[in-house]
């Protein structure tokens, strides 16, 4: 019998995680299991809701809010894990989950968007609930990975964006490393930002996962991250397996401004890419900058040697580098030539060799150990 049925939990996104436990694929976790029974109680509650008949009742039922939860914890506690099994256990098409940077990057896309328009412009206008609109009428659920506030525009604006969101039924389920007393901690008039606080913590289930052991260290622990030769690819697989807990991955996507960015393969905080996919498409700093931003490892596989004929696309491997280096992103690669032999290129050999350089440091154990950095 599983630790769950033992305790009584036997709900959608527990049954994931027995599976994963199960597999050998995750270390069983008090902290986990006590997060397990929050997300059980709000999939069963979304799935309860979304599943009654259309019409009267369902419009009625759309404005119950199901209480949500604020996922805390160091790096490498589960947050993501938990947060992936919950949103594939959800039975609700009414749900989207965005980073937050990004989510709050389309709200003020969203606002500046309205203010732009002739109804916009009246001093009677009200900005926030035009962009919010939408959002309450095709959400039911909203999953916010990293929840954090650094900057006084986002601060001013939540108290007011969320109040419009939580009276729209949308339930909030979010993973953050600070806890809600501390967000914002010493930001300019943060007085002004404190109802936000209660607010966020009069919609959401406190969940503090501050277990001592760090999951995600102890994936790439001892673990080779680059691969060459004739048996690169199962490397790369192997690692995959072990960084993923045994998933295959889903294909999944990335807002680029108004482009997508298509990940063939996402599960856990990582995403696995060809090189082609990243380095031989017309990619830039902001596009990196926000794959960096989506998932705390990437693998890319089949990097080539790269001469004077790939000068384009040694270019964007230098820029793509620097970024994933400047974030703290884990990297696994596969190379069709040594580190030191890769850049063949006599127009980027000066670049190239920088990027060597933080090639080599990105396998080391101390990059390895360190947490991913937050955006400025």
């Amino acid at each position: 019998m599983s630790p769950a049925s033992k305790s009584g939990v036997t709900g959608p996104v527990s049954s994931a995680y027995d599976d994963l436990v199960g597999r050998g694929a995750v270390s069983d976790d008090p902290l986990q299991r006590d997060a397990l029974r929050v997300l059980d109680r709000i999939a069963s509650g979304l799935g309860a809701v979304g599943g009654q008949r259309k019409g009267l009742v369902a419009l009625f039922a759309r404005r119950e809010t199901i209480k949500g939860a604020y996922l805390v914890g160091d790096v490498g506690r589960g947050k993501t894990m938990l947060m992936d099994l919950f949103f594939g256990a959800v039975p609700i098409a009414e749900k989207r989950r965005v980073h937050f940077h990004e989510f709050m990057s389309e709200v003020h896309e969203g606002i500046i968007a309205f203010r732009a328009k002739a109804k916009g412009k009246s001093e009677s206008a009200d900005p926030i609930a035009a962009v919010t609109k939408p959002l309450v009428k095709s959400l039911r659920l909203l999953c916010l990975d990293e929840f954090h506030v650094h900057d006084i525009t986002n601060a001013m604006l939540l108290q007011r964006l969320f109040e419009k969101l939580f009276e729209g039924g949308v339930t909030l389920v979010a993973t953050s490393n600070v806890v809600p007393d501390r967000l914002y901690e010493n930001g300019l008039n943060r007085q002004l930002f404190l109802p936000f606080i209660t607010l966020l913590k009069a919609n959401t289930e406190l969940v503090e996962l501050d277990g001592p052991t760090d999951y995600r260290r102890l994936k790439f622990e001892g673990q080779e991250v680059y691969f060459f030769g004739p048996e690169a690819d199962a490397g790369m697989d192997r690692l995959w397996e072990r960084v993923t807990g045994g998933q295959g991955g889903t294909p999944a996507e990335v807002r680029l401004g108004t482009r997508r960015l298509k990940v063939p393969r996402a599960a856990m905080g990582a995403a696995r890419f060809d090189f082609a996919d990243l380095c031989e498409k017309p990619l830039g700093a902001f596009d990196y900058l926000k794959l960096a931003h989506a998932f705390d490892t990437l693998f890319i596989d089949h990097v080539p040697q790269l001469d004077r004929t790939r000068s384009d696309a040694s270019k964007r491997l230098i820029l793509l580098i620097d970024t994933l280096y400047d974030r703290g992103v884990k990297l696994a690669a596969s190379f069709a030539a040594p580190l030191e032999d890769l850049g063949q290129d006599d127009k980027t050999r000066f670049e190239f060799a920088r990027t060597v350089s933080r090639l080599i440091e990105m396998q080391s154990t101390d990059y390895l150990n360190a947490p991913r950095k937050p955006e400025e």
